[in-house]
């Protein structure tokens, strides 16, 4: 499931690995998805055939995991934190950003211009502009979200 997630952030003791073939059968919840775009081949290979444990300090040496923390505690301050940073920006923005980003890793650089090039205009707010530049680094107010259907 973590393979699943935006962002990961671990504490120094954390570890991960693909169970499925420790019990006899292949990865099947997405695993090997997701997975070869956010390691290296070799890795996943040698993970998904042995069911070894990845440390989280190879996680991150790896780009896997965004950040380590020494305790539980730092962990969930440590997030909640990267948490308020994501949630002071313009939430169109944010979420266009994330669907961007799952494009471009799935296409081509033309094809990805061309998602933008289709996305920015629907997204585009020049109030939210104007409250991002106002807010000077700080969080901005940029009201309630539209309800959706």
């Amino acid at each position: 499931m973590v393979s699943a997630c935006c962002l990961r952030y671990a504490t120094r003791d954390a570890w991960f690995v693909i169970q499925e073939i420790n019990l006899g059968m292949m990865a099947d919840v997405g695993t090997f998805n997701r997975v070869p775009k956010q390691l290296p081949e070799a890795v996943i290979r040698e993970l998904g055939y042995t069911g070894d444990r990845l440390t989280a300090e190879r996680a991150e040496r790896l780009g896997f995991v965004n950040g380590l923390f020494d305790s539980h505690e730092a962990l969930v301050e440590g997030a909640l934190a990267v948490a308020r940073r994501i949630a002071s920006k313009a939430p169109a923005a944010v979420a266009a950003t994330k669907q961007m980003i799952s494009f471009a890793r799935d296409h081509s650089v033309a094809e990805s211009f061309d998602y933008l090039n289709a996305l920015q205009p629907g997204i585009f707010s020049i109030e939210d502009i104007k409250r991002s530049v106002a807010a000077k680094g700080a969080a901005a107010d940029y009201g309630d979200l539209p309800a959706l259907g």
